[in-house]
């Protein structure tokens, strides 16, 4: 759990540094403001679909080990 932990930090912390809110961001990314929660919080189980597109905005890359 702490990839998934990790993950979700780094997203909140890249969106808060955009300076972009959940519902923001959900609209950007083509999903809604609680798979946003989700992915951000390590909670629920958001697809990897949605993850891939929040990081996207975010200008994240996403590396699998």
């Amino acid at each position: 759990m702490g990839d998934v932990s990790s993950i979700g930090a780094s997203i909140r912390s890249a969106r808060k540094d955009a300076g972009i809110t959940q519902e923001d961001l959900a609209h950007l990314a083509g999903t809604s403001v609680r798979t946003v929660r989700a992915i951000e919080t390590g909670t629920g189980n958001p697809s990897l679909r949605a993850v891939l597109a929040v990081s996207d905005v975010l200008g994240l890359q996403l590396t699998v080990r």
